[in-house]
């Protein structure tokens, strides 16, 4: 058992451990938030034809070449093009067709002018300036050609790759199934929300910011709800968990109190601690161990620390079961907005939002930083991190922050 490892350290034990579920077919309206399992090639180059980007008139730039004020070209309109219409006769010089948003280029035409640049009537259009060949004309395959990756294996499906599917004709897709994640809270003092508070209890907050969480990143939750503090209880649930989720995760009891129970627990079911501690702050009380090929997780009781276990620790390797191909978060570099003056012993985790000053990007902390406090996350973007071992540190000095 590995014990107060780096935040890295943790991540990579966790990776390495991290195996994605088998596929299966979805339909494209119901595939919001699921894992592309395979690549996306393009069956049809996007756009499939030549199209105009404006309602103007199609033609041959070359008939406009020595067009201007005093001596405009007069070009007779053959037809009128709408989008969705097949064009019925070739553009000619001498000719022209209407055209609208979206239509086809006619065969013959290589230019679009807009109605506005024009003057007209029911037979002629009047252009006063020269129009250069394949201006204002949208290329077939400008955006996607065919038979290239349109999207690869791993992709969130997001709206954008929705719309993308969907213009190759693609109405099924293959995802990866969304692995199961059962948690359990522990703690004496937690008393099910909904039911009468009673002094010196709280709400048991961990089991709906944890599950939510969960589901944020697209995994299955099952909430097992809560075990009181006993050691035979607790290591029971957890074995009864495995038997039905791929991943199981822990709230309370990773630290070392006379009622921190979770180390113990996992000891007796025969489960391999991996680590237990990091070497960050919050989120130190953060273990794993692995029974028949399946991961614990164990999270902090206090519910700022869980959640920031969870993010910085837990989340890649939840995603990249999940099947992600980027399960990392961003990296940037920021300008703290004010001091922190304390030391740091191990990793300090702030957290706060990213704000945008002349150009620049600044960290601004938020109020409420405390390992209990979960206020700090509801206006939230980035974690800010001041390596260990680092002295209080001045406003204006860099640091790297993680946005989620």
């Amino acid at each position: 058992m590995k014990k107060r490892v780096s935040v890295e350290e943790a991540q990579e034990l966790l990776l390495n451990h991290a195996r994605k579920k088998e596929t299966e077919e979805v339909s494209l309206i119901h595939s919001m938030n699921r894992i592309l399992a395979c690549n996306i090639y393009a069956n049809i180059p996007i756009p499939p034809f030549n199209k105009s980007p404006l309602d103007g008139y199609a033609f041959r730039g070359e008939d406009t070449e020595k067009a201007s004020k005093e001596n405009p070209v007069i070009l007779r309109i053959t037809e009128e093009i709408s989008a969705g219409k097949v064009p019925e006769y070739k553009v000619v010089p001498g000719t022209a067709a209407k055209i609208l948003t979206g239509a086809p280029i006619p065969e013959g035409a290589n230019s679009v002018i807009r109605y506005e640049d024009t003057e007209w009537d029911e037979k002629y259009v009047q252009i006063s300036n020269p129009v250069m060949p394949h201006e204002n004309v949208i290329i077939e395959g400008e955006e996607i050609q065919k038979n290239s990756i349109v999207l690869e294996e791993g992709t969130l499906i997001t709206p954008a790759v929705m719309g993308m599917m969907a213009s190759q004709g693609i109405n099924i897709c293959k995802v990866y199934k969304k692995p199961s994640v059962a948690v359990i809270t522990t703690g004496s003092e937690l008393t099910n929300v909904g039911e009468q508070l009673s002094y010196g209890r709280i709400y048991n907050t961990n089991l709906y910011t944890v599950s939510g969480y969960i589901r944020c990143l697209g995994l299955e939750c099952m909430e097992v709800g809560n075990v009181e503090d006993d050691l035979d209880n607790i290591a029971d649930k957890i074995n009864e968990a495995l038997e039905t989720a791929d991943i199981v995760i822990t709230t309370g009891g990773a630290s070392v109190g006379d009622y921190d129970y979770a180390v113990s627990a996992l000891k007796k079911i025969g489960a391999e601690i991996l680590f237990w501690k990091v070497r960050m702050k919050p989120g130190m009380a953060t273990l794993a161990a692995l029974k028949d090929g399946k991961l614990i997780l164990g999270l902090s009781g206090n519910p700022g620390s869980a959640i920031l276990g969870m993010m910085r620790v837990v989340q890649p390797y939840l995603l990249k079961c999940c099947g992600r191909s980027k399960y990392m978060p961003e990296e940037i570099n920021v300008i703290l907005k004010k001091d922190v003056k304390k030391h740091s012993p191990s990793t300090r985790l702030l957290r706060g939002r990213l704000a945008i000053d002349n150009g620049q990007a600044f960290f601004e902390e938020n109020a409420g930083q405390g390992n209990g406090m979960l206020i700090s996350l509801l206006d939230f973007d980035l974690i800010g991190e001041i390596p260990a071992g680092s002295p209080p540190v001045s406003a204006g000095a860099i640091i790297k922050a993680y946005r989620y």
